[in-house]
This record gives structure tokens, C-alpha cells and sequence, in this order.
């Protein structure tokens, strides 16, 4: 029997140090087993590596940043699907999820399908919502306040005791151990992603990430946790090793139970000196360190593509524990006429 072959469309391609997911989604899209795959890239600038990795990306097409609207991107999502037939959509980056949420209906129109959370899931989850989503689902979560003027910054030696953790409302996070720092992170994170800024209780002990994927109705698909081996200044994992952890296990059940979750996710947890589990983000898309699950068993992408066509996918029921990732750079070689090509028409 023949597999089926999809046409899908992913983002995330950049791969700087700070690694958008779209180049692991990639990968673990060639490497599965229920169907064949074509890529077409979705880029924002024309130095993200990933339109230039030919083996992975069959052809790329520069899309507008989120702040252009739900109209621009449209546009350009149906002239690229004019050419290319798109069967599915991965969107890989927090800041452009709300756009792609907002057109989901439009796309699906068109036959485009997606698979992503309901835009309440979506909006409850923010940096500067936490403290309510604890409250209500029941889940330890660090205290926090959001700063919309530097004026309310006195607040922080009023509500805390330093360090604090200093936090875009999108990306970037920050340990301030004084004001001064606070401030100046405060004034870093307003010029590159505008505000509020979350000012938010450093819990001190051990970090975990778990990955997954919900299935919209309260199930989970997926659970894949793992500890940080190697941490970059930015707070990003740079090496991690999958663990066995029950509680980390039955607090993944828990959030997309109580939730209903649809669509992938990466909670980023701290386990404390009382051995307290507390939820200090919660990023609605796969993370970018997705292709560690791949490796260990559980092929999420695949997962995912399979939900968003309607097939029946059956619960991951078991991973590889102490399988791990190593993170590393590289030298690509590219040809100057097909940066220019991209960056002149959009297309490569």
C-alpha cells in the first residue's frame, strides 16, 4: 500500500542561538514512517539556514513578520498556495501563532489545515497571565507582576527579594540579582519586544522541559520530558537528557486534561529544594529541541500531521530514557546568487 504524500508548509527556520524549531519539525517530518512529504520553507529574513538546507527544504518563500496584520499574511499564504498546494501549515514561533489562529478558519477554507490551539488556550497561557492560570487549574506557579511603564519598576523591590527574573512578553529571560539590572534588562527587552515586561519570582533548583502533544479533547498523544544538561546565557538548552519522572509525567496529564490542550507545547519547569514542581512557562508550539523526542521514540511532528488529517493516532505509550541531545554550530556554504534570489524575490 502506497503512503500519502503531503505538501506542508513550516516556519522556524532560523537557527541562531536561539534556534527556532522548524529545522528539528523538518527533520522529524522526513523521517516518517505514514507518509511522504514535500517542505516549502516559511522565512522571515534571508539568513535563516534553514532555506538553504536543500536535503531538508524543497523550496522556500519569505512570508511578512506578524506585525504586518492577518490580511498581509493571507495574501501571501494564498499566493503560496496557488503555486505549491499546501496541505498543512507548522507554525513554529510564539509571536506568530495569534495571526495564524485568527486565519485558521480562512485557511481551512482554502484546504489548508492546521493544527493549534483555541485561542483561549492560546491568550490564558501568556508570561503575564500564569498566576491566574495557576490559580485556576490548580498548578504551582512563580509569582510575577507586569511592568507597562519604567515608573512601576519600584514595585519589584516592594513584591520581591532579588534575584528576579526578568522576561519579554514573547522571548528573552533575564536573572537580575539588583534594580540596576532590572532596569537595564527592563529597557533591552521593551526596545526589542515591546510590552508588558514580566517581572517575575526566581525559583531556585532544578530545570526540566517536558514536550507533548494534546489532542484537543483532554488526551494526551505525547509526553516527553527531559533535564537540562547545558544552558545558554539566554536560558536555552544547548544539551538535554530524557528522563523517567512520574510526577513530571501526571502533571503533563493534568495540564492537558484540565486545558484540553490541542496541538503541541513545551512546559519549562523547576523542581525546588522541596522537590516542588513549579510551571514557569508554557509555550504553545513544538520546541526546538522536538527532534530529541524523535530519537527517543516518540515522532511528534508525525503525530501532529496525522491529527490535522483527520486520522486516528493511537497515544505514544512508552520513550527511551537516557537518550540525549548535543546542540552545535556549523559552517554552510552558500552560493551568493540564491541569497539574492531570496532576498530580491521572496522565493528560493
Amino acid at each position: 500500500m502506497s503512503k500519502p504524500g503531503y505538501t506542508i508548509a513550516v516556519t522556524g527556520l532560523n537557527a541562531i542561538d536561539s534556534p527556532g524549531p522548524g529545522v528539528s519539525v523538518i527533520r522529524a517530518l522526513r523521517e516518517a514512517a505514514s507518509f511522504e512529504v514535500k517542505i516549502i520553507g516559511l522565512s522571515y529574513e534571508a539568513l535563516e539556514p534553514g532555506i538553504y538546507m536543500h536535503q531538508l527544504v524543497d523550496k522556500t518563500y519569505q512570508v511578512p513578520y506578524p506585525s504586518a496584520g492577518t490580511e498581509a499574511l493571507l495574501s501571501r499564504l494564498e499566493y503560496i498556495h496557488s503555486k505549491e498546494t499546501l496541505d498543512l501549515i507548522i507554525p513554529n514561533f510564539d509571536a506568530e501563532l495569534f495571526p495564524y489562529i485568527r486565519i485558521e478558519g480562512k485557511l481551512s477554507s482554502l484546504g489548508i489545515k492546521t493544527f493549534l490551539p483555541e485561542m483561549e488556550q492560546f491568550e490564558e497561557r501568556h508570561k503575564m497571565n500564569l498566576p491566574e492560570f495557576g490559580e485556576k487549574y490548580g498548578f504551582n506557579v512563580p509569582d510575577s507582576i507586569n511592568i507597562f511603564q519604567s515608573a512601576e519598576l519600584n514595585k519589584v523591590n516592594e513584591k520581591f527579594s532579588f534575584p528576579v527574573l526578568v522576561k519579554g512578553k514573547y522571548y528573552d529571560a533575564y536573572v537580575a540579582y539588583n534594580m540596576d539590572q532590572t532596569m537595564s534588562y527592563y529597557n533591552k527587552i521593551t526596545a526589542k519586544w515591546g510590552l508588558p515586561v514580566v517581572i517575575q519570582e526566581f525559583v531556585h533548583g532544578a530545570e526540566f522541559n517536558v514536550t507533548g502533544l494534546g489532542d484537543g479533547f483532554g488526551n494526551t498523544i505525547s509526553c516527553v520530558p527531559m533535564r537540562k544538561q547545558y544552558i545558554t546565557d539566554k536560558g536555552k538548552a544547548w544539551g538535554g537528557i530524557t528522563i523517567s519522572d512520574p510526577r513530571i509525567i501526571e502533571l503533563t496529564h493534568q495540564f492537558l486534561g484540565k486545558t484540553k490542550w490541542r496541538g503541541g507545547f513545551e512546559l519549562e519547569l523547576m523542581k525546588d529544594k522541596e522537590n516542588q514542581f513549579y510551571i514557569l512557562e508554557i509555550n504553545p508550539r513544538i520546541p526546538a529541541w522536538i527532534y530529541l523526542a524523535v530519537g527517543a521514540g516518540q515522532n511528534i511532528p508525525e503525530a501532529l500531521v496525522n491529527m490535522a488529517m483527520g486520522k486516528d493516532v493511537k497515544p505514544f505509550d512508552s520513550y527511551e530514557t537516557g537518550k540525549m541531545f548535543i546542540r552545535y554550530a556549523w559552517d554552510m556554504i552558500v552560493e551568493l546568487n540564491e541569497f539574492q534570489q531570496i532576498s530580491m524575490n521572496g522565493e528560493l
